[in-house]
């Protein structure tokens, strides 16, 4: 089982007036309705717009039904730029109770930051959304409607994904033959290898329960781009139940995904997944 290794920095965040707060834990009792990790690699650019969008939708939302309560916690994985002074201007706009920044003393990885966002927070739901702001956030709404049709939650578990499925003829038209051949061989090997029911492992925009993050999360291993695919392969060999919702999606551009090399190490990250949980060095609770 892997163990989260937090260094002894990323055990407090700065608040709204500068001072240091200890982090809460998964562990502990839900306090809001929802939390909203945003993994952050050099985003100062793209993480304004997401944030504009997302602050607007959830106070409104707020305003409307005052018993909904949230939390957005941008996690800034080891940037090499403004990312944190850019996500601190919201902490100290909305407050600490509202707006948090995790900063990681380096780089984890896309799957590494979700993780450290996800075993901070307090939320009973907790959804996993892109910095570039890619899907619109307020199909949130969609992703909780998939997420009540899973009623009854065994042990309160259940999980939604968000899906470009759906959009997948219109991106076919506008990418190059050599991406839409990496693409479609990426598909094979998560669908013959690992997740066979969910046609878009790789959409950013998750919802899960509390109890389904908890679970899946105390087991992930991989750190960067697969790790979408090994959680949904936890999540059905523990019989999580899934679905699977159409969203908005739109290409922004400042993509991290460097179309081959990280291809190739998802690629390798897939057969990792497989042969080590087949032989026992990885287990599953």
């Amino acid at each position: 089982m892997p163990t989260l290794h937090r260094h002894e920095e990323e055990k407090f965040f700065v608040n709204a007036e500068g001072r240091k707060e200890s982090v809460p834990s998964i562990h502990d009792p839900p306090t809001k309705e929802l939390s909203v990790v945003v993994p952050s690699y050099n985003e100062e650019e793209r993480l304004p717009l997401m944030m504009d969008e997302a602050l607007d939708y959830l106070e409104k939302r707020q305003k409307r039904d005052p018993s909904f309560t949230y939390e957005v916690i941008v996690v800034d994985d080891g940037s090499k730029d403004q990312t944190t002074k850019v996500a601190m201007k919201y902490c100290k706009k909305y407050g600490s109770d509202k707006v948090r920044v995790l900063s990681l003393v380096k780089n984890r990885g896309k799957g590494g930051a979700v993780r450290m966002g996800v075993f901070s927070s307090r939320g009973r739901k907790i959804l996993m959304a892109d910095a570039d702001g890619a899907t619109k956030f307020a199909d949130i709404e969609k992703v909780e409607e998939g997420l009540k049709s899973l009623q009854p939650w065994p042990n309160q578990m259940a999980i939604s994904c968000g899906s470009r499925a759906h959009l997948e003829k219109d991106s076919i038209a506008k990418r190059s033959y050599f991406r839409t051949l990496l693409m479609y061989g990426f598909h094979f090997l998560v669908w013959f290898l690992c997740v066979k029911e969910i046609r878009d492992t790789q959409c950013g925009f998750k919802l899960l329960t509390r109890e389904a993050a908890l679970r899946t999360f105390s087991t992930l291993h991989i750190e960067r781009w697969a790790f979408d695919v090994e959680l949904l392969y936890i999540a059905q060999h523990l019989r999580i139940p899934i679905a699977e919702v159409a969203v908005n999606w739109t290409e922004i551009e400042g993509s991290k995904l460097v179309p081959f090399w990280s291809w190739l190490q998802m690629g390798r990250d897939l057969l990792f997944i497989r042969l080590r949980y087949m032989t026992g060095a990885w287990q599953l609770e």
